[in-house]
């Protein structure tokens, strides 16, 4: 079914900040949209998001840059293509672009059509979304939900530097999502009575997990094995603990500053308290454990993974990019990955990485951002792909609910 209209507009996101939600009507008039997300902890590799900078409006933050590139430019080459040919219509944007990492155009507005595209392509095959995807992407694999890394605690960028470490998470054991979402919302729930009878503020942060003023990383693992065994649940069994260190944001001239604790430390250092973590709270998965160019770090912990058996994933470090995902493959840097369709800019893309990944036995956890909308897009490409996991936030903020009820719809059969 061919293209007969491209259309963005600005919509705010859940930070409040304007991104571009994309309409794209097919010849029998139906319409079909997407939104795409933004990035607070970014690393330096991702594909550009375009942005105005002009401070009179949304502090520089708008997008109508990249609403007009897609109302014009983009949409003169999209016009009466076929919209089963999503390889082609990201490829056409792609060099249309032109530049290496979609300065020219923008990756925030080249993905938004990616996304409304595939969307458009799953409605003209009669398809659910997942089912599409799979088809289209993902042969090779079978379709599975994914096990869910729910962010419970904020620290980092993500709630104002309450302490070094940005995401303290559990994974679940279960991949039912019937399952699955009740143990990370009792979790969550029995998390919030235990910091507010302690005297902590119970506020969350971007991506819906608490922000208390504890005095320790340690701190904030103890209170989620609590809060967990007082909702009648246990750490290895009903879930797994991790983090997202995104130690690119502590990380300075060589060193790594541990704000909370004020003080330096080496690589080395650093590894070794990872691991000392990792021992006494038997933590399955470390997300940018280091610098996002600290390939050395990042090789020599994931030597230490082979032994011990945990997750080491790269995120700022591989940015859904291929390329940086081949280098790393290659030199054995990390054995998971982070996706993020909005670091490199379009589907086919980011498909090419999952299945770059899945071929070299990694891990993939597909992801939100900390700037969402209700788009509940990833979730249908976690499970069309097969994902092992999916991130999304917290068990509150309705942006992040939406991917996990859209897990729920695909369990129950819609």
């Amino acid at each position: 079914m061919r293209i007969s209209s491209v259309r963005a507009i600005q919509i705010l996101d859940s930070r409040g900040k304007p991104t571009l939600r994309t309409f794209i009507t097919l010849e029998d008039g139906s319409i079909h949209q997407a939104s795409v997300p933004s990035g607070a902890s970014t690393g330096k590799h991702e594909a550009l998001e375009l942005r105005d900078g002009d401070a009179l409006t949304f502090a520089g933050q708008g997008v109508t840059k990249a609403i007009n590139y897609v109302n014009t430019v983009i949409k003169q080459i999209l016009i009466d293509k076929d919209v089963d040919d999503l390889k082609g219509i990201d490829r056409m944007m792609i060099d249309l672009d032109g530049t290496d990492n979609k300065s020219k155009l923008g990756a925030n507005a080249i993905l938004s059509v990616s996304m409304a595209a595939a969307r458009a392509a799953a409605y003209a095959s009669n398809r659910p979304l997942w089912r599409f995807l799979h088809d289209y992407y993902f042969q090779k694999m079978t379709p599975g939900f994914p096990r869910l890394m729910v962010n419970l605690i904020n620290g980092g960028k993500h709630a104002n530097w309450n302490f070094d470490l940005q995401e303290f998470i559990i994974i679940t054991t279960s991949t039912e999502p019937s399952f699955s979402t009740r143990v990370a919302a009792e979790i969550f729930t029995q998390l919030g009575q235990t910091l507010k009878k302690q005297g902590f503020a119970t506020l969350v942060g971007d991506e819906g997990g608490y922000s208390p003023a504890f005095s320790s990383n340690e701190q904030a693992y103890e209170a989620i094995i609590d809060a967990a065994k007082a909702a009648g649940y246990e750490n290895t069994k009903d879930y797994e603990l991790a983090m997202d260190a995104a130690a690119s944001e502590f990380y300075e001239n060589g060193e790594y500053v541990l704000k909370r604790d004020n003080r330096k430390v080496s690589p080395q250092d650093l590894i070794k308290y990872y691991s000392e973590l990792g021992q006494k709270y038997h933590i399955q998965s470390f997300e940018d454990p280091f610098e996002q160019d600290d390939w050395a770090s990042f090789t020599q912990f994931t030597q230490m993974a082979k032994q011990f058996h945990f997750q080491v994933v790269g995120d700022d470090f591989t940015v859904t990019n291929p390329e940086r995902l081949e280098k790393a493959i290659k030199e054995q840097a990390a054995n998971a990955i982070i996706i993020k369709p909005n670091q490199i800019g379009t589907i086919s893309e980011s498909a090419q990485a999952i299945n770059m990944a899945k071929d070299a036995g990694w891990k993939i956890a597909v992801s939100h951002r900390s700037g969402e909308t209700e788009d509940s897009f990833i979730a249908d490409l976690a499970y069309g792909s097969g994902a092992d996991f999916i991130k999304t936030g917290s068990m509150s903020r309705s942006e992040r609910l939406a991917k996990y009820n859209r897990l729920l719809e695909i369990e129950a059969g819609m």
